[in-house]
């Protein structure tokens, strides 16, 4: 029996120191870089770190090794997304009158080669609008039956209308006619005579006109 307790208290010494030495290798970690008693890292002429013999790969640090450290991923930012067109209205709708001697010949509907240019710089005034609505208006003189002008001042609104849509691709449902024969002169009463001369016909050119009215949105980037 009392060998039994003595080779128990034996093994028990044996073991207790052994477990304590490795408590202490655990505790003291190899360093892979020497280090003066401040814990601060020794350098080399060139500003290298000083490696210990215990150093591998492994225990490389960003501080003295950081080529062999993993790159951070780059973060790639989503490029901007670009400004989005704001819609500016017209505060009122633009309204432009034509000569209709500079569009049509007199007593006629058909465009001049004129008035086909007359129309495209008007387009061209126009660029980056978005139709909404464009009215073309005809007016004649007061020379002739109110009946004749009526109609005549139709036939070129239409006229008008039909060059803007065939040549210049503007929506045919944006675009809306009138015929005002000899209603709304420009002139008054300023135009003496009822009966048509060269000069009567000089003076009620004026009333002779188209009106275009255009309301829409341009677009513009902020």
């Amino acid at each position: 029996m009392k060998n039994t307790v003595t080779k128990k208290l034996l093994l028990g010494a044996m073991v207790l120191p052994m477990l304590v030495a490795g408590a202490a290798m655990a505790e003291e970690q190899p360093e892979a870089y020497a280090s003066d008693g401040r814990g601060v890292t020794a350098r080399d002429s060139s500003g290298d770190c000083w490696r210990t013999g215990y150093w591998t790969p492994a225990m490389a640090t960003y501080e003295c090794d950081p080529e062999l450290m993993p790159k951070p991923e780059k973060t790639v930012e989503a490029p901007a997304e670009p400004a989005a067109p704001v819609a500016a209205t017209y505060g009122e709708p633009e309204k432009v009158s034509l000569s209709a001697d500079q569009l049509f010949d007199f007593d006629k509907a058909n465009l001049k080669p004129e008035g086909k240019q007359a129309l495209d710089d008007l387009v061209s005034k126009l660029e980056g609008v978005k139709y909404d609505t464009i009215v073309v208006i005809g007016y004649a003189d007061r020379i002739g039956s109110d009946a004749y002008n009526k109609k005549l001042s139709m036939r070129r609104a239409e006229s008008v209308k039909s060059y803007l849509v065939n040549e210049k691709s503007i929506a045919a449902d944006t675009v809306f006619t009138d015929g005002k024969g000899e209603a709304n002169p420009v002139t008054g009463d300023t135009c003496k005579g009822e009966k048509k001369t060269k000069a009567l016909v000089a003076c009620l050119q004026p009333d002779r006109r188209v009106e275009v009215e255009v309301a829409g949105t341009r677009a513009t980037v902020q």
